[in-house]
């Protein structure tokens, strides 16, 4: 099991309704309400982001394919929206997702486009199944602690923290292997290697001690 991203994405909300931060690789964004309910309309909602993530892997993968053809599309884009509704007291979500293209295009150059618009990365995520997973925890409890160091460096692991070890035993196996003991071996990796991957942790059962 190997994340898509390498690090997760994360959000923090305070007391101020609704407002979240939400943290990417290169810097920070505010998610919002709108103020119909109850926010500030201070940055996109939740629905926005979800259509938004889909709308701009549409046009790009098609970006991609229109340059990889050599077609002469300057312009491509896309409005998405969507609605839910109740069938066989289940709850049935359809998205629309339409497409323009700045320049003429032919009826099969546009139903190779729509194919390929279905098979974007998201549209696939959407389309099949999903699992998500929810962990909880709380800052400042007081947990077990082991540590492991090398004499360069020291991994400390709190195992009550630890609800998804495949993580790091599939990313750097050769240091964390859940079916030994113990588990982590400091003499498998480099140093930075060893805290490049502890560093990947979200929920802080690996962290690198300070000397």
């Amino acid at each position: 099991m190997k994340y898509i991203l390498e690090h997760p994405v994360t959000a923090v909300i305070g007391t101020e309704k609704y407002k979240c931060t939400v943290e990417w690789r290169h810097g920070k964004f505010i998610v919002d309400e709108p103020e119909a309910k109850g926010g500030n309309d201070l940055g996109p909602d939740p629905y926005t982001l979800l259509l938004s993530s889909l709308g701009t892997c549409t046009i790009a993968t098609l970006r991609m394919y229109i340059d990889r053809k050599g077609w002469d599309v300057p312009q491509i884009s896309v409005a998405v929206n969507m609605y839910q509704e109740t069938k066989d007291e289940k709850t049935v979500t359809v998205i629309d997702r339409d497409v323009s293209f700045s320049s003429p295009v032919t009826d099969e150059q546009r139903e190779r486009l729509i194919q390929i618009a279905k098979a974007c990365p998201v549209s696939k995520i959407l389309e099949g199944e999903i699992q998500i997973r929810t962990f909880a925890y709380s800052d400042g409890e007081d947990k077990d602690k082991h540590t492991y160091t090398n004499g360069e460096v020291t991994v400390a692991w709190k195992p009550e923290l630890c609800k998804h070890a495949a993580r790091c035993a599939t990313q750097l196996s050769t240091v964390f292997n859940p079916a030994v003991k113990p588990w982590v071996n400091m003499d498998g990796a480099t140093s930075q290697e060893i805290v490049d991957q502890v560093n990947k942790c979200p929920t802080g059962a690996l962290s690198i001690e300070k000397k």
